[in-house]
């Protein structure tokens, strides 16, 4: 099997028969989910950024507001019985928000009354090393630390791009690049993605959506999606350091595990999928599903809402998930309150990961939703 396919059989996946899905993280570990965007403020200006996804003007709130609400979402989270915690930061460009290293360090102080904590960030790496440096040291005491870098040929130059991403690994962060893979530019891209896979640098590979995000565009050769299917599968680059290197993980032990051990493969499974026999399935990440359509989970019993939601901004409405069509749970400026329980999916697709890795079920189906 070649390197830059995966040894995982994907396609093999019964997805017409599947009865749960979630991120195993959040299956077996009573983990409680936040997406962030901070604001829509971003120094790149990229050809072919949709318009209402970036500002040129600065448009975030203040740091003791977000404080304010990381506190009261770990309370009411806490109410429900959860006490491990992800939160997923992202823009515009995140690092632009002058508040965002210390909101971080804030975070950072509660890992000891935590059973684990965890954080995301989404950004164009355009920083410099020094401010990396600021990061490594804001975030860790966090039992795992991630990075989906974009990168933007426009602004960056793939070389530089690549070292910063070593130095984060190298510092026990987690790194992937998302890369759109747009049919006409499929080759090139391709290129592009197997040179990142050579420097030992994850690469997620995304199928282009249409404009209104429902579905995956026209134009993609039967090559093309085993490609997006199979493709350049995750791997567990950071251990691969620490073990080369001699060195040992600094990163502290959660409280709680994880009963999750999905195969022998070297890859990293993130997504654990269930069929109506009760054998479970694997992923490496839910990005994954759009090259399968699967994400549609209307009438599924989704616990987003309940266990995780998302903030959006500029607008700074409180919802359970990005494509959820339910009304908000609040605002940011004047409170949200979660659901009492899980409740039935009532949007016809699922846009984001960040969506359709939260732990669903079919109706009627008994399989457990958390530990």
């Amino acid at each position: 099997m070649s390197s830059h396919l995966s040894d995982y059989a994907f396609s093999d996946i019964p997805f017409a028969d599947i009865e749960r899905v979630g991120q195993a993280s959040l299956l077996h570990r009573d983990l409680f989910c936040v997406s962030w965007l901070l604001g829509r403020f971003c120094n790149y200006k990229c050809s072919y950024c949709w318009p209402y996804a970036r500002s040129s003007t600065p448009d975030h709130r203040p740091l003791k507001l977000l404080i304010q609400t990381m506190n009261e979402i770990k309370r009411q989270g806490r109410e429900r019985g959860f006490n491990s915690w992800h939160f997923s930061f992202s823009g515009g460009e995140p690092t632009l928000h002058k508040g965002y290293l210390p909101l971080l360090e804030h975070y950072s102080q509660d890992t000891p009354n935590s059973n684990y904590q965890s954080v995301h960030m989404t950004t164009n790496l355009s920083p410099g090393i020094k401010w990396l440096e600021k990061y490594i040291s804001a975030t860790k005491t966090l039992h795992r630390v991630s990075i989906t870098a974009s990168f933007h040929r426009e602004f960056a130059k793939k070389e530089e791009f690549a070292d910063k991403i070593i130095f984060l690994q190298e510092n026990e962060v987690q790194v992937t690049i998302n890369m759109v893979m747009v049919p006409d530019k499929f080759d090139e891209l391709w290129d592009r993605a197997l040179y990142f896979h050579s420097r030992q640098i994850n690469v997620t590979l995304k199928p282009q959506s249409n404009e209104k995000a429902q579905k995956v565009v026209a134009g993609y050769t039967p090559a093309m999606l085993k490609k997006l299917k199979e493709g350049l599968p995750q791997k567990d680059y950071v251990k691969d350091f620490l073990k080369k290197s001699g060195k040992k993980p600094s990163r502290p032990k959660a409280r709680t595990g994880v009963n999750f051990k999905p195969s022998p493969s070297q890859q990293i499974f993130q997504v654990e999928l269930t069929d109506s026999r009760g054998k479970a399935w694997y992923m490496d990440q839910a990005e994954r599903f759009n090259a399968f359509n699967f994400n549609r989970f209307k009438g599924w019993e989704c616990s987003s809402g309940y266990r995780s939601l998302i903030i959006r901004e500029p607008d700074g409405f409180i919802k359970r998930s990005y494509s959820c069509q339910d009304k908000p749970l609040g605002h940011i400026e004047t409170g949200f309150q979660l659901f009492s329980r899980p409740e039935p999916c009532i949007t016809p697709t699922c846009v984001s990961s960040a969506d359709s890795k939260i732990p669903k079920r079919k109706k009627g189906s008994e399989l457990p939703l958390w530990p």
